[in-house]
């Protein structure tokens, strides 16, 4: 019998598969300025479109409305009803990610094209999305435990959570209420800068796009976390006049989140991001 011998080059590339970057995509680093600029390339993107995106916009303010009026009425209902806000919101996101695509690629805005575009990588959107809202009904449960141990008024009534929350009367309540929504807001955040993006546009698996995100944040803590601010900023002032602005300020979000993954994450093979 013959001996076979094997030479390096009768073995399959496997290490060239693990290191290609379509899995891990390189992140790249940006300046201070850049929320704003993804702000401005938002908008320009909003008036493109002919704000198409507005449908969204609407959809996010009656789920608002939604929420509200369940609140006074039946208040045991509104976790379940936010729960879906969150597992629903990725997917309307996509549409204006998609939105945002078509302008880079020169093709026609199509609304109804964007409506389906989740269906480009499903199982990866629909994972992230059961995972953001998993970690919203956790926060909810440890809130609704902290302002059982330090409230001194009535729950669940709307006047009472407001007043716990912004009065200077019950200080210890407000220190571990903040404190804490801030590390699962960052936690929520860290894991969405890029991912549903990157999902939508280059197909990756929700792990990938999850690490990415992170990674993200992490090399980029200033002006991201300067990102976050503008964006609680924003939607703070729709929710204090009655969601109205999510008309608006939701597809703005949406379409400056699609030039910040742009601006964030590296094109394949070293090629220079549109």
């Amino acid at each position: 019998m013959t001996d076979v011998v094997h030479t390096p080059e009768s073995f399959p590339p496997a290490s060239k598969e693990i290191s290609d970057d379509s899995l891990m995509p390189e992140i790249r680093s940006v300046g201070l300025a850049a929320p704003f600029r993804w702000l401005a390339a938002g908008w320009k993107d909003m008036l493109a479109t002919r704000l198409r995106a507005s449908f969204y916009g609407l959809m996010f303010m009656l789920m608002g409305f939604a929420i509200a009026a369940v609140y006074e009425t039946r208040w045991q209902l509104t976790m379940g009803l936010t729960a879906g806000f969150f597992l629903v919101g990725p997917f309307l996101f996509c549409g204006i990610y998609c939105l945002s695509r078509q302008h880079d690629r020169k093709e026609k805005p199509s609304l109804t094209g964007s409506l389906f575009c989740w269906k480009d990588n499903p199982a990866s959107v629909g994972f992230f999305a059961a995972i953001l809202t998993f970690l919203m009904v956790v926060w909810a449960r440890v809130s609704v435990v902290i302002f059982a141990l330090f409230s001194t008024r009535d729950f669940p009534t709307m006047q009472g959570m407001i007043f716990q929350i912004f009065s200077l009367t019950n200080v210890p309540f407000v220190i571990a209420w903040f404190g804490v929504g801030f590390v699962f807001a960052s936690i929520a955040f860290a894991i969405s800068v890029v991912s549903v993006p990157l999902m939508l546009d280059r197909k990756t698996d929700t792990m990938i796009a999850l690490f990415s995100s992170v990674r993200a944040l992490w090399e980029n803590k200033v002006p991201l976390y300067l990102w976050a601010a503008l964006i609680v900023a924003l939607i703070g002032v729709s929710l204090v006049l009655s969601f109205i602005p999510l008309l608006l300020t939701a597809p703005l979000i949406g379409h400056a989140t699609w030039h910040a993954y742009r601006d964030l994450v590296a094109e394949p093979g070293g090629k220079e991001s549109a």
